[in-house]
């Protein structure tokens, strides 16, 4: 039987093809989706060891809660679970241990600096656009391969990636964007790192410089998140593990037992921060992974038609098998081996197409900036996964067949009457069940994003049901019943679509139109199955296009509604310099500039909120606010906050109540300040006399020219002094703030709904103005004046700055739409594939009912039907199977966007936009579709010759 197996397998190899090509495609998106996130997890691996490569961290001994710790930009602890922030005295401590070589506390700032390039340009960090400066000289793993490193916020050394995308080299002058605007810099030195950092730009700045920036940035002084120590065992060379074990025990018992702080070995920070890293970048395996389910699932069709005509064509066959003593089980196992090494077949080509796959992506990756390390080879844990899943799809698909040979009476088979189609009934009723189901989950999705923190529905146990699903899960089983039920109807709803769907080419073409609308009510299951295909990729891009369009007009709404202002002026790196807001106020033109700052390190009655610093002018010139409670605009100017209702809900504030906001100003310790600097001077003072008393005993000596040496030394050390950057002298101290504000307004503006809004003289008291970030401007011309003339004037104030984008509304609603847009082209081209499945899914299931109807189509040719009408007939049979997948996945697809729409209309989705243009745009290409896929099926019905084909088996 295993032979008879390999020789039915043979015999079949040309039908198994497309086959062959559904599941290779569906394994490689298995396949690839592990050696993307192995190729991803190496990467993390590499540039922790490089990134991080301290021996031993300092840290808080206290796990902070969600919304609790204050935020910190140490790029050491990036990634890692939060703690409580440690005080920077405590490096002096750390200082005198022994076996300290050099202790640091922040040494990198990200995302706060932009790069101006040799051709003037800003200069984008690749994919990751991230720009990241960092303390060089006090990182280990930095290697100056040119130059020297920078003494002052006015030099600065590239990473080598930096320099081949921004054209600089040692000695060039450039600009860098600082929070507080664009300063000259000059390029001193070039450094490289072993790990690529993935698309990120690297700015080496003084240590002093970093430093500032991460206390502006943090709004604290004085605090960290980690302290660094490198070790000195091995003469600068990492320590291994026990010897970080011992410096941090020895760090241990030398810490305060006040300080809430705990040494911790560098391997186990790389291991925390390489763990929380590929966390966060787990995501991208399961959006793969759908992909290969989409894939795996339509080919599974494909496979399941494909048996169904095998084993009706070789019935006879297997009647013959049974007849002269072979099993039903020795006849399913014929099928089953041909199933076994039809998916050998396809999980070998996948196994290298998801191979090929990720290098071509690591490949693009790099050509667009964001090189990548990590190794893209599969494991054999990986070859071994994509082997398993394309053979159990291949067997899955064809155990139905399969059991159906098996079980056909042998003496119906050899006069094939075997298995008339089953009634489509039952199956259609189960279906409706299911569909049911699954629109009763989408029901209580929408309910429970409607109902916000309140009961969904009247029933107790439904509320329990909805509090543990939320609408996540919900959605999840509502659109999985709805898919699976939609199938299982689909044989019943044949008939019905062939008369309806086929109405219009019966009546132009009338032969071809009639035998096309026969054919598909032959064989209801083939006929649905096929369509199937070709729904699910339908239902998911429909779906899709709903919910982009929707939030494309929810934007739009928001902004032709609600926003006011001319011109909205924001910064590609997140913050707007002050120099240029003052610019663009100067302007005789504009009437008012609202300025939305950003307040980090504030929290409300014990707890974190995203907080924002406004100008009365906010709800006056800029948007109207949707007051629930109260009047927003007299509350703001009062002083009183304004809260966005959603966060009033979760905290169950009401209009009226005092909540108590505490926060943190850095001042300038002037006594401390006067002391550093008396104590600089004093040092110079003393070293400068100490050489001139060196130069005075060697001129008595009679070496003038040592003389003259140790006095030049003496002058360099003066000016030197003079040259030093005064930032470095002053020291500051954090000073606790706290006030008791009224709630005055609750406002419902989708904006602002998790929001809390304060006017700027109430911020300022409770945060350094340096502190908080400037994210947006909104500008508003004065009443009369050339508003299209504004915006030139407004250009000229925020070109020197390189990172600020001015836009109109209309260019605001486009450059929202085209995020959305860009972030559903990759997903877009992935589920394309599952249609391009589906094609083949019609090429297949046509090209087999060519074979099977060889005799049929022998005898309409010789009784003068033309080949014209048989291409047009299996055109219209391809192109009605198309339009009824596509129509049922579009009514699917729609229904479901509308349910995510309505689910999260409360969260800023709030108009429905269902897009008919791209709806009936994916109708059309289903009839090309068709059309299509019946040509080489056509071609093979017209290639046998008239009188073979009628005398055919």
């Amino acid at each position: 039987m295993i032979r008879v197996g390999l020789r039915d397998a043979r015999a079949h190899f040309s039908r198994f093809l497309l086959s062959i090509v559904a599941i290779a495609l569906g394994v490689s998106f298995v396949v690839g989706s592990f050696c993307f996130r192995e190729m991803l997890n190496n990467q993390v691996d590499e540039m922790m060891a490089t990134n991080a490569d301290h021996d031993v961290y300092v840290r808080g001994t206290e796990k902070q809660q969600d919304g609790d710790q204050d935020s910190s930009d140490s790029g050491s602890s990036s990634g890692t679970t939060a703690y409580n922030d440690i005080d920077t005295s405590l490096v002096s401590v750390i200082g005198k241990v022994k076996g300290v070589d050099s202790v640091s506390t922040d040494i990198s700032i990200s995302g706060r600096l932009t790069l101006v390039g040799k051709d003037g340009n800003a200069v984008s960090g690749g994919m990751s656009g991230s720009t990241t400066g960092v303390d060089g000289k006090a990182w280990r793993s930095a290697r100056l391969d040119e130059g020297r490193w920078p003494k002052n916020r006015h030099e600065v050394a590239l990473h080598s990636f930096a320099v081949e995308q921004s054209g600089l080299h040692v000695g060039d002058t450039t600009k860098l964007v600082y929070p507080s605007g664009p300063e000259d810099v000059k390029v001193v030195g070039v450094f490289s790192t072993e790990s690529s950092q993935a698309g990120a730009l690297l700015i080496g700045l003084p240590g002093s410089v970093v430093k500032d920036l991460c206390e502006q940035s943090s709004g604290q002084s004085g605090r960290t998140q980690t302290i660094n120590v490198y070790g000195s065992a091995n003469g600068g060379s990492p320590l291994d593990a026990d010897q970080q074990r011992e410096l941090a025990d020895r760090i241990d018992k030398a810490l305060p037992a006040s300080a809430k702080a705990h040494a911790i070995t560098g391997d186990q920070m790389r291991d925390e921060s390489s763990k929380s890293n590929k966390e966060m970048l787990g995501f991208i395996q399961p959006l793969i992974l759908i992909f290969a389910v989409i894939a795996l699932f339509v080919g599974s069709f494909i496979i399941a038609n494909t048996f169904s005509m095998i084993v009706r064509e070789s019935m006879r066959g297997y009647a013959l098998l049974r007849s002269i003593g072979a099993s039903g089980g020795q006849v399913f196992l014929t099928v089953i081996i041909q199933a076994l090494l039809l998916g050998l077949a396809g999980s070998v080509a996948g196994i290298a197409l998801g191979w090929g796959m990720v290098k071509a992506i690591a490949t693009l990756l790099a050509r667009i900036g964001m090189p990548l390390t990590g190794s893209v080879a599969p494991t054999p844990n990986d070859m071994l996964v994509g082997l398993l899943v394309g053979v159990a799809v291949a067997v899955i698909g064809a155990a139905l067949p399969a059991r159906r040979a098996a079980m056909a009476p042998p003496i119906q088979a050899m006069n094939e009457t075997v298995n008339p189609e089953p009634s489509v009934v039952p199956r259609a009723v189960a279906g409706t069940v299911v569909t049911l189901i699954g629109a009763a989950s989408w029901v209580l999705c929408w309910r429970i994003g409607a109902s916000g923190s309140g009961d969904p529905t009247p029933f107790a146990p439904v509320n329990a049901l909805a509090k543990m699903l939320g609408t996540g899960w919900t959605l999840g089983i509502g659109a999985a019943c709805v898919v699976i039920g939609v199938i299982m109807i689909g044989p019943a709803l044949v008939n019905a679509a062939s008369v309806l769907l086929g109405w219009l080419p019966s009546l132009l073409f009338p032969v071809a139109g009639r035998l096309a609308m026969r054919n598909l009510s032959r064989q209801k299951r083939r006929t649905s199955n096929t369509a199937a295909a070709l729904f699910v990729g339908v239902a998911i891009v429909s779906c899709l296009g709903v919910v982009a369009s929707s939030v494309n007009a929810s934007v739009a709404g928001l902004i032709d509604n609600e926003l006011r202002t001319d011109y909205i002026v924001y910064s590609n790196n997140g913050r707007i310099p002050d120099k240029a807001v003052a610019g663009i106020t100067s302007i005789k033109d504009v009437k008012s500039v609202s300025v939305s700052r950003m307040m980090p390190s504030v929290k409300f009655d014990g707890k974190s909120a995203m907080a924002f610093a406004e100008q009365p002018t906010v709800f006056s010139d800029v948007m109207d606010p949707t007051s629930t409670q109260g009047d927003a605009d007299k509350a703001l100017r009062a002083g009183e906050l304004v809260v966005g209702e959603k966060l009033m809900e979760d905290r169950g504030w009401k209009l009226g109540d005092k909540v108590t906001i505490t926060g943190k100003r850095v001042v300038v310790d002037k006594d401390a300040t006067a002391k550093a600097q008396a104590d600089y001077q004093a040092k110079v003072q003393s070293n400068a006399q100490a050489l001139q008393a060196e130069a005075q005993a060697l001129l008595a000596q009679g070496d003038v020219a040592g003389a003259k040496a140790k006095g030049d030394e003496a002058q360099k050390v003066v000016d030197d002094a003079r040259n030093v950057d005064p930032s470095t002298l002053i020291t500051t101290r954090e000073e606790p703030t706290k006030a008791v504000k009224r709630i005055g307004a609750v406002i419902s503006n989708s904006i602002y709904r998790t929001m809390v809004l304060m006017n700027d003289e109430q911020a300022e008291k409770l945060t350094n103005k340096e502190a908080m970030f400037t994210i947006m401007l909104f500008v508003t011309a004065r009443k009369g004046s050339d508003v299209d003339g504004l915006r030139a004037k407004i250009l000229k104030q925020t070109k020197p700055y390189y990172v600020l984008s001015v836009k109109n509304h209309d260019e605001y609603k486009s450059t929202v739409s085209s995020l959305v847009d860009q972030m559903l082209i990759v997903l877009y081209a992935l589920l394309a594939l599952s249609i391009v499945i589906a094609i083949f899914g019609i090429v297949n299931t046509l090209s087999l009912s060519v074979s099977e109807r060889t005799r049929e189509i022998g005898l309409l040719r010789a009784i003068g039907t033309s080949k014209a009408t048989i291409r047009g007939m299996l055109a219209i049979e391809a192109a009605l199977i198309s339009v009824l997948g596509t129509v049922l996945g579009l009514v699917t697809g729609t229904a479901a966007g509308v349910v995510i729409q309505q689910t999260y209309r409360s969260s800023g989705m709030e108009h429905l936009a269902i897009p008919w243009g791209q709806l009936g745009v994916f109708l059309l290409l289903s009839i090309g579709i068709g059309v299509l896929a019946s040509l080489p099926p056509a071609r093979r019905a017209l290639k046998a010759p008239v009188l073979d084909a009628v005398a055919s088996e």
